[in-house]
Order: C-alpha cells, then structure tokens, then sequence
C-alpha cells in the first residue's frame, strides 16, 4: 500500500536543516523540543559545501538574496551545513523519543551515506527536482522518495515521478512548496494540492516556508498528508534558516491546528452528530398560544412555530391551519397532530 499512503493521519516534519547553527548540543536540544510540540519527525539536510557547490566567488556564485547576500554560494553552505559525523548520535536520539529521522541529499554521496545510516525514506529539495539523476540514484534504494516541487512546471514534475517509479522507488510521495523564503501566502496556490493527486496520482504535502501557522492547516483540508516546516529555538538566534522557521510554541500551535482541522473533516454526513442529540429538542415546533376549546378552529392567532420542539412539525402548519381541536387544550401546550381534526390531509 505504500508508507505513506497508509498513513491515517497527517505526517508533520519539523525541518531543522541550518538552525543548529553548526552546535551539536543545539541539534539535540531542537530534536527533543520537537518531540515536546507533537511532530511526527525531524529532518535534516546531509551536503558539505562541496558535495553542493563550487568554492568560486565570480558573480554567478554570489548570493543574492538580503538575508544572505555578501557571500558565496560555498560560505553560505559551509556555515549551514550538518557536519556527518553527527548523523547516528541524532537519529538515535530521535527514534529514541518514537520519532521518525530523515534527512535530504543532494548527491549521491548522500544517498549512500543516508543509506548506511537506515533512513526510511529519502527527500530531494525543490532545486534538486530537475536532477534526474540524482532522483533516480535515490530511487534505486527501493524506498519512497519525497520531491519537493518548488519552481516545477507540470512538465518537470512528472519527469521527476516518472523517473523516480520507472527507477524502483516504493513510493512518491510530492510537495507543494514555494521556494522563495519566506514564502507569501498570496503565491502559495494550494488548490494546486488535490489537482496534483489527482494528475500525479500519489500522495501530496506541503513544504511550508510562510511565516505563521495558517497556511498547513488549510494544505490539510485540502487534502494535503504531509506537513514540512522550519524550526528554531528561536528567531533571535540568527542562522541561516531562522528569519522563516516557527519558535516552539509556534510549531506546537501549527501541530495542535492540523490535528484540529483533519479531525473536522470527517466523513460525508448529514443528520445528528452525537453530539447534536441533546441540542434536537430546542428546534421549532408547534405550540398553542392561546386557550383552544374543544371544537375551536386553529388559526394563526392560536397556534405558531416556536422553540423548543416537543410539539408536531412546523411544516404540518399550513394543514392544522383551519382545522379544529378535538380537545380543550391550555395556552403552551405543544399541539401534536392527533389533538387536530385536519381540514386538509397532513403531508
């Protein structure tokens, strides 16, 4: 059936990727608060700065973005990077506490190293979507792959599943994601979300780089199963993911709401909820509003629709209108069909 698709409820990854600002201590720290706010798993990202880039700082490796401009490429990986040696420590840590660890390689260095480590699934990152190779690499390992679609046309998207399922991955599961950090809501489209399942036929999540906690709840209810967004103890520690991930009581809110909003879709249903059993007899009824003697004749003087609703139904009004009461009947009392001599047949 696949991992993910058996999954029954939503699977939420805090993604704590360059906010350990290179302590290990700070790793660990972060992977046991996540576990205090109610997510399903931690990832990293497993990169050197040379696995990733080019140690060159011409103008086609400069980045251009203003939290992280007036560096290269190669310095801005080299300060955001995991160090690999830390990998088994956290990843028993995590499963440790029940959660699941996994992390995005860029190469297929990464891979194997991933590999070796026993990662149940592997992740490729948005500007990694159009690395077909790379997707097929991780697909070899039979496991399911994860892809991120930030920036994906509809073309490059289903070049990256095809390759990934024609190369033995168990399953694909894919992202909606912006890649712009941090993301505005307005381009966050995710009524992208079910056109994809359906296109693709595979699960679809959501790679959150908004701020706040607004925007997964409703990938949620939009059919989304997996919920990826950054996290850090705090925004004040400036690293290079900080400005766009969730404190923790922001990440235990974000959790708490996509609990709250799978569990309100439920299932296709009308009539009563348990709940509602008690709340039935405060709906509108018929009543006498007046004394009736036996014989009178009802009119709307003497009989109206109000709550609660012990009496007959409001729709046999335009019947009992007219007709008369076989009894002497007391101002609130509720009136039931068989107190009436119907003028006309009670539909």
């Amino acid at each position: 059936m696949g991992y993910f698709k058996s999954m029954k409820r939503c699977f939420i990854v805090a993604e704590i990727s360059a906010n350990h600002g290179q302590s290990f201590d700070r790793a660990v720290t972060m992977i046991k608060k996540a576990k205090s706010c109610g997510v399903d798993a931690v990832k990293f990202q497993t990169y050197t700065p040379d696995t990733i880039t080019l140690d060159v700082k011409n103008r086609y490796f400069m980045v251009k973005h203003p939290k992280w401009r007036g560096q290269s490429l190669y310095q801005l990986y080299e300060m955001a990077y995991t160090p690999w040696k830390w990998f088994p420590k956290l990843k028993k840590i995590a499963e440790d506490l029940g959660m699941v660890f996994f992390s995005t390689a860029f190469d297929a260095t990464s891979v194997d190293f991933l590999e070796d480590l026993g990662v149940p699934f592997h992740k490729i990152a948005s500007f990694e979507l159009n690395d077909l190779p790379l997707i097929e690499y991780a697909a070899r390992t039979k496991k399911p792959v994860i892809l991120s679609t930030g920036m994906g046309t509809m073309r490059e998207i289903g070049d990256a599943v095809r390759r990934a399922r024609k190369s033995g991955a168990e399953e694909v599961v894919l992202l909606k994601c912006v890649s712009n950090y941090p993301a505005d809501p307005k381009n966050m489209n995710l009524k992208t979300i079910p056109h994809m399942k359906k296109t693709f036929r595979c699960p679809v999540g959501l790679s959150d780089h908004t701020l706040g906690t607004v925007v997964s709840p409703a990938a949620v209810c939009l059919g989304a199963t997996v919920i990826e967004k950054h996290f850090t103890l705090s925004r004040k520690l400036k690293t290079p993911d900080s400005f766009f991930s969730l404190e923790p009581g922001e990440l235990a809110e974000l959790v708490r709401s996509v609990r709250t909003a799978e569990a309100a879709l439920g299932t296709v249903h009308y009539g009563l909820t348990p709940d509602e059993a008690a709340s039935r007899i405060f709906r509108r009824s018929l009543f006498v509003t007046e004394d009736v003697a036996k014989g009178e004749v009802f009119t709307n003087k003497n009989v109206r629709s109000v709550r609660p609703g012990h009496g007959a139904g409001p729709k046999y009004l335009s019947s009992i209108l007219g007709g008369t009461s076989k009894r002497d009947i007391a101002k609130g009392t509720p009136l039931k069909l068989d107190y009436v001599v119907l003028k006309k047949k009670a539909r």
